[in-house]
């Protein structure tokens, strides 16, 4: 029998950062702007999912939890995305609406960091964007009771093939009443840009009270 593989030195893991820098000089004067900026640049980069960003929620309890999601939109009043309000996340954000975005952008050595708070966006805006999603992710959406346990791979496959005879080979797929979507509101906007020798480029807007933003370095 061959020797198992060994284990990699985890902590042996490292690569020193040097694509570029970011000075203050460098910030649009709104984080909104500069943030549809570096999406740009992530996806002229031709990155895999530009727009997947992690999305972080607390429960009553006060107990973290983080997924990844897509991204769906950017406005000037923040981040957009949609998902089944009776998911983990969807229960979490009734109860707590501050939550946290990250968007990991590993290959340009950069990320950027969202605090804010969710509020549910209209059901007509939730409808237009429920409608011109693919077919199939429609009937997921019936199918699927997202974060809840199943008894197995069968009992979705069960749901989904009902949910395909309920509605027909092309019958129109509504939007389920526990389908919505969510605008995140900024309260600060983090911009970081890694550096040689871990002294990475921190940068973060910050909401003031009148409304506007103002502009921080952070030690690395």
């Amino acid at each position: 029998m061959p020797e198992p593989a060994p284990h990699p030195d985890i902590a042996a893991l490292r690569e020193d950062y040097a694509r570029g820098g970011l000075a203050e000089t460098d910030l649009a004067s709104d984080p909104i702007e500069m943030f549809e900026r570096w999406l740009a640049e992530a996806i002229d980069a031709g990155l895999h999912e530009p727009n997947a960003m992690v999305v972080s929620t607390v429960s009553a309890d006060g107990l973290p939890s983080a997924r990844m999601v897509l991204l769906k939109g950017v406005r000037p009043e923040g981040f957009v995305f949609f998902t089944n309000l009776e998911s983990r996340k969807g229960r979490e954000l009734t109860g707590e609406s501050a939550c946290a975005l990250l968007f990991p952008w590993h290959p340009l050595e950069r990320q950027v960091r969202v605090e804010g708070r969710a509020a549910l966006l209209p059901r007509s805006e939730v409808d237009d964007y429920f409608a011109s999603r693919p077919r199939g992710s429609r009937v997921g959406a019936w199918a699927s009771p997202q974060s809840r346990v199943v008894e197995g791979r069968d009992e979705l496959d069960r749901r989904y093939a009902d949910a395909l005879a309920r509605f027909g080979d092309d019958g129109p797929v509504p939007t389920p009443d526990h389908w919505g979507g969510y605008l995140v509101a900024p309260e600060s906007i983090e911009f970081w840009q890694g550096r040689p020798g871990r002294m990475h480029d921190r940068l973060v807007y910050r909401r003031t009270h009148t409304g506007g933003w103002r502009t921080e370095r952070l030690a690395p």
